[in-house]
């Protein structure tokens, strides 16, 4: 009991000292953190603010740039003699442009002597000389384009406020100098702007030229400012010319503030914009003060609150570990429940085929047979097993799981060249309308897989519309996935399929994807067609997004990741070899001995000299005793012990001029990894498939022996 009493007045002791520790880290703590805080709140308004003041300056040089260019096309082919003479309806016209710009103080006309021929204002005095001028003296020896000067005082007997020029040279049919064209522009126009935005404490504002000279500034200077190239502003902006964040002491009052500053797009003048450090130090400090008024209470309540929250939080512990352990056997049940599901599919739709190929197979088996049944039931099997090949397929395609072949081809011609098999399909009643790009659009993806998804997708929409309808196919350019923050920096390409059809209902939008699940007839589909667009998208890296309207249609969009560069569509050979394989040799490796065998016996029947090992480490020995002998390795994928793509990698090593061809119905590593660069050939294959293209590699390899 003593001892409870002891811990507890000891724990109490600990809670006292850290009731005075603990607020002032905490202080500490939210002071550092209000600190950086206020002064990334100052940043981002301070880059605000320079994208205002340069949007709002480069409208005007731009305003002013085209007033030159207009006033050059009325002067231009005009002499000195004819503006002079009709120097009252130009000056009208110049009038005009100041009228109707307030940033204009005039605009002037001058001879190759510097001398005024006229002006917006119709008091041009022709015996003064204005050659001195740097808005003049820039354009006499060559053209440098537009010319923006420094702040200049009017010359008598002209008065007003100070301006500064901007000007463009005069020039002759033979490129010669006639004279200039320049623009007045008052530099408190941009001081009163600056005012209106730069309500902020602190704010500041300057507008100047790459050569230091200041043409305007906020809050304004007694008397004119320039910077020195070689101070420490001149050298944060020979660093830095485009633009950044600086914390610097402005000339002229010395006044150290954070400014942030960029340069004009086609002029040599900097937009800056900044507030005082003083005026972001008293945000902090008003921010700061926040925290000392709840301090205090929050101190003296430390110790009951501690207590109440150690409480509280172990409460909350316990409901939060009771509560995941609800959700995992919810999302348990859940799986079991996907999972039956799929079983159930696939047993139903396997059971299926299987009773037609059993069927087929008992009715064969029955004698005096006539020809012709023969042959249909024959047909029959051959057609069922087609169609348990796709089904794998598609059930392969929506895990993510099939071993894609990807090529290089062009989507805008690829769906042109799908569209008729779409319409076909579809028939002639549905409109296809298509949107293809100008430019080839490239990607690298199973072309075999990307047309199946487009016809997947037509049929779906076909079926949406019972038979009638429009459906639009758009190709286009994509920078990034709907889902997805970053833009990819190749971008996507992205095939759109629009449908007129009933549209998607809310209760089915979020199970299209799902396998086996279909809102057709029974025998009308088997539910694997959109799921097979879903895993050939993720798959390719890509992705399918859906948007439907109950009663306005649905359109499907495929997104793969787009190729760019010097690239060119894969070209693949549709010549296809002889099927005749006599004086070809194979070394066949497959540890299904019933695979083995058929595969065996068919490629006998056709001619070739085979050789059957069970095992990757048998064919080995068999290559090390004779790898001459061989043409072409034909080895299944997924052996136990050592896999086929592993004996392949061992031969190419050892054996570089033996070419191997792999066989395989799934491996999870040729659908991570591809076929690392090996013949791949799906089962089931027919001995047609076979032999094609094992004659394409062993005749390539006799023909290299007999070169020798």
């Amino acid at each position: 009991m003593k001892t409870e009493q002891h811990n507890s007045l000891k724990m109490l002791q600990w809670m006292m000292a850290a009731s005075l520790a603990f607020p002032i880290a905490l202080f500490a703590f939210a002071a550092t953190n209000s600190w950086i805080s206020t002064n990334d709140i100052a940043d981002r308004e301070i880059d605000r603010t320079v994208d205002v003041a340069h949007e709002h300056a480069l409208k005007v040089f731009e305003t002013i740039d085209r007033s030159l260019s207009e006033v050059n096309e009325i002067v231009r082919d005009r002499s000195d003699d004819e503006l002079r003479f009709k120097a009252d309806a130009m000056s009208a016209r110049l009038r005009q442009l100041t009228d109707a710009l307030p940033q204009l103080k005039s605009v002037w006309v001058f001879d190759d002597k510097g001398r005024a021929l006229v002006n917006s204002l119709n008091l041009a005095l022709p015996h003064l000389d204005f050659s001195d001028r740097d808005y003049y003296k820039s354009h006499i020896d060559k053209d440098v384009g537009t010319f923006i000067g420094a702040n200049l005082l009017p010359r008598p007997p002209y008065q007003g406020a100070a301006f500064f020029g901007v000007s463009r040279r005069r020039t002759s049919v033979d490129g010669s100098f006639t004279g200039v064209v320049q623009a007045s522009v008052f530099p408190e126009y941009f001081e009163k702007f600056y005012a209106r935005i730069g309500r902020a404490p602190g704010s500041f504002f300057a507008l100047g030229l790459t050569d230091g000279s200041i043409l305007a500034r906020y809050p304004a200077l007694a008397a004119a400012a320039r910077l020195d190239p070689k101070g420490p502003v001149g050298r944060v902006l020979s660093t830095n010319p485009d633009g950044r964040l600086v914390t610097i002491s402005a000339p002229g009052d010395n006044v150290e503030r954070r400014i942030g500053y960029r340069r004009l797009a086609g002029y040599p003048v900097y937009v800056a914009a900044g507030l005082e450090t003083s005026a972001i130090r008293d945000r902090w400090l008003k921010a700061i003060s926040y925290h000392l008024i709840f301090g205090v209470p929050a101190t003296l309540l430390l110790f009951g609150l501690l207590l109440f929250a150690l409480r509280r939080t172990r409460r909350l512990n316990f409901e939060a570990t009771k509560r995941r352990e609800a959700e995992e056997a919810l999302k348990h049940g859940q799986r079991l429940e996907a999972l039956g599901q799929l079983t159930g599919g696939v047993a139903h739709d396997f059971n299926n085929l299987l009773t037609v190929i059993r069927s087929s197979v008992d009715l064969l088996q029955r004698p005096d047979l006539a020809p012709e049944r023969r042959a249909r039931y024959i047909a029959a099997i051959s057609e069922t097993v087609n169609r348990a090949a796709k089904l794998t397929a598609q059930l392969l395609a929506f895990a993510r799981r099939q071993t894609l072949k990807p090529e290089v081809f062009d989507v805008g011609h690829c769906v042109n060249g799908v569209t008729d098999i779409i319409g076909t399909l579809t028939g002639s009643p549905i409109e296809i309308v298509t949107h293809l790009p100008d430019k080839p659009l490239f990607v690298d993806a199973d072309l075999s897989q990307f047309e199946t998804a487009l016809i997947n997708i037509a049929v779906n929409a076909r079926d949406a519309m019972k038979g009638e309808g429009r459906l639009i196919i758009s190709v286009t350019a994509s920078e990034r996935l709907p889902s997805a923050p970053m833009p990819r920096k190749d971008g996507y390409v992205a095939v759109a399929l629009a449908d007129s059809g009933s549209g998607i209902p809310a209760d089915q939008f979020e199970r299209i994807f799902e396998p086996f699940f279909t809102t057709k007839e029974v025998g009308q589909g088997t539910g694997l067609g959109l799921s097979q667009v879903f895993g050939f998208a993720k798959q390719s890296g890509g992705e399918v997004t859906v948007v439907s309207e109950v009663g306005k249609g649905s359109v499907f969009t495929l997104y793969l990741p787009r190729v760019v560069g010097n690239v060119a569509p894969t070209i693949v050979s549709s010549e296809a070899p002889p099927i005749d394989g006599h004086g070809l040799s194979v070394l066949i490796v497959e540890d299904n001995r019933d695979v083995g065998t058929f595969t065996t016996d068919a490629l006998s029947e056709l001619g070739y000299a085979t050789v059957l090992k069970h095992s990757a480490e048998e064919a080995l020995d068999e290559l090390q005793r004779s790898a001459g002998r061989y043409d072409v390795v034909f080895s299944d994928v997924v052996m136990p012990g050592m896999t086929g793509i592993e004996l392949a990698q061992e031969i190419r090593k050892l054996y570089p001029d033996l070419p191997v061809v792999l066989t395989s119905g799934y491996s999870h590593v040729l659908a991570q990894n591809g076929t690392f660069g090996f013949e791949l050939l799906q089962k089931p294959y027919s001995i047609e498939q076979l032999s094609r293209v094992l004659a394409k590699s062993g005749n390539w390899r006799k023909a290299q022996r007999e070169t020798a």
